[in-house]
């Protein structure tokens, strides 16, 4: 790219920098900003060239494109939704760029408080632009929904009129304006987040105005938003994980000798695909281990054949597992104060087996772990003995008495103790995993009240007077999907919702139940 031509990239070239709040570049006094800022800057790419630069993102795009309509045609509000890593940012702001239609962009991960996101929208609106000149403010202060929605109006019909006027540089495409909003989930951690929420998917409805078009970008899906305040549905677009061929497509993009890098992902990308499905994951790993592939190679742009690829297979096997375990490692900050002797030796204790468990290396919030135990026994034990295990009495201590176990039931029991391994951990809805959740919460509260009563809180922040409860149980759900604790195996035919599936083993599940001092062993069927 000529310097001539990177000249005339503007702010919205990639996602990163459309993201960008604080550190804007000082403005130009001999091109003020004008409403074509609004747009890419840059000359529309064609449908086609869009589809071939997200392989496995047709049917998406489609959808978006289908959804946000002809031109100047009011639409309805779009969320789209769908796991961390699968290109939803991306793709929307390239249909924008194949559309050639006006839009700002608001990211809530950089935009953390109500204050900032309001004034990033107004800001671009208006066409205004931090620098040292104003003192780097905000060209209007906002801070109550309230206030933004007369102000959004303001500046609303303000882009309007001079979309429609004949006075530009170039002819842009309608006299709409379109707000993305991207990272919605994060809006629950605000100080009053649900009120939020509840105003933004309400705002199509409450501004009345059909130049607005709005799309909402999240990594939750539509069923955590949705409350007993009216406003209209928005249109869902799922954006669903990448298939291995998929992701084998997007890699061998932009290589230079694809027969090359096509033999490293033949023995490479399946491993990591069994831990991690994003693509920077994913990119980070694989770049490392290519030069490891390449390094026996004196020249790159050689075409291997058989032996060659047993040859560098055989050079970049010893480096696989290391690397799975060096990249995807998850470790936590100890406590000030606790050396790592202490720590063991608080932690540590002897399972039924006679094994030492150590302590745990990672952090996770108390929560998050009776979500990990209520994962787990929804995928060991068997629906049927719910009710059973979780009575008011608590747990397994009324099961009738055993009798002395047979050699022929015993072999029963090896058998059947065999098949479950082989069978590996069972799927359930999520309703199940929230019942068992209550549950062992509840119960975790109360053995710690007896032993803590001098302590008013609750130890997982478990209120049951309180509305947000399951919103923020769900985000902690989604926390695990993400951290590959618990993963989705499909859907249900018959009963039509998505069915989930513990990946945690039985050590990892004892050290976590030890950590909140639950009695894990009470409450796991044994066969």
């Amino acid at each position: 790219m000529t310097s001539k031509e990177s000249s005339k990239v503007t702010r919205r070239s990639t996602r990163f920098s459309s993201s960008l709040t604080n550190d804007n570049p000082e403005p130009n006094p001999s091109h003020p900003p004008t409403v074509a800022d609004l747009t890419f800057g840059e000359e529309s790419i064609t449908l086609d060239a869009l589809l071939s630069s997200f392989p496995g993102r047709r049917s998406q795009i489609l959808d978006l494109i289908r959804l946000i309509g002809p031109l100047d045609s009011p639409a309805l509000p779009i969320i789209v939704y769908g796991d961390a890593s699968t290109g939803k940012t991306s793709v929307v702001l390239q249909v924008f760029k194949h559309l050639n239609r006006p839009f700002v962009y608001s990211s809530c991960r950089t935009c953390c408080t109500p204050r900032l996101f309001f004034e990033s929208i107004l800001n671009q609106l208006l066409l205004h632009s931090k620098c040292s000149s104003n003192g780097y403010a905000s060209a209007k202060r906002c801070d109550k929904p309230s206030d933004f929605v007369n102000l959004l109006k303001e500046a609303l019909s303000g882009v309007v009129e001079t979309l429609g006027s004949a006075k530009l540089e170039r002819k842009l495409m309608g006299k709409m304006v379109y707000l993305i909003v991207d990272h919605v989930d994060l809006i629950k951690e605000w100080d009053k987040g649900a009120m939020i929420l509840q105003f933004l998917f309400s705002l199509y409805s409450v501004l009345k105005m059909p130049q607005l078009g709005i799309i909402l970008i999240s990594g939750l899906p539509p069923d955590v938003y949705y409350s007993n305040m009216g406003y209209t549905d928005p249109m869902p677009v799922y954006f669903p994980e990448y298939s291995e061929e998929e992701l084998r497509q997007i890699f061998l993009k932009n290589q230079v000798n694809k027969k090359l890098y096509s033999a490293f992902l033949d023995v490479a990308l399946r491993p990591f695909c069994r831990v991690t499905r994003r693509v920077e994951e994913l990119s980070t790993s694989l770049s490392s281990l290519f030069r490891k592939y390449c390094e026996p190679l004196d020249d790159l742009s050689i075409s291997p054949n058989e032996d060659l690829k047993r040859r560098l297979y055989s050079n970049l096997r010893p480096h696989i597992t290391s690397c799975l375990n060096e990249v995807f490692r998850v470790s936590g900050r100890p406590r000030d104060g606790d050396t790592r002797g202490e720590r063991r030796q608080k932690a540590s204790y002897s399972s039924e087996k006679g094994e030492e468990l150590e302590v745990l290396d990672f952090h996770m919030s108390t929560s998050a772990k009776y979500l990990l135990i209520a994962a787990f026994l929804a995928s060991r034990n068997p629906a049927t003995l719910d009710a059973s295990m979780f009575d008011s009495t608590g747990g397994m201590d009324n099961r009738k008495r055993k009798r002395k176990a047979s050699e022929k039931s015993m072999e029963k029991k090896e058998m059947a103790e065999q098949e479950a391994v082989m069978k590996g951990p069972g799927s359930f809805p999520l309703e199940r995993l929230l019942a068992i959740f209550q549950c062992i919460a509840s119960v975790g509260d109360s053995s710690l009240g007896e032993e803590e009563d001098e302590e008013g809180e609750e130890a997982t922040g478990y209120d049951k007077e309180s509305n947000n409860m399951m919103s923020d149980i769900l985000l902690q759900v989604a926390s695990l999907c993400d951290a590959n604790f618990i993963i989705k195996s499909g859907s249900c035919p018959l009963e039509g919702s998505i069915r989930y599936r513990s990946m945690v083993s039985e050590d990892l599940s004892l050290k976590v139940a030890r950590s909140l001092s639950f009695p894990l062993s009470k409450y796991l069927y044994r066969r």
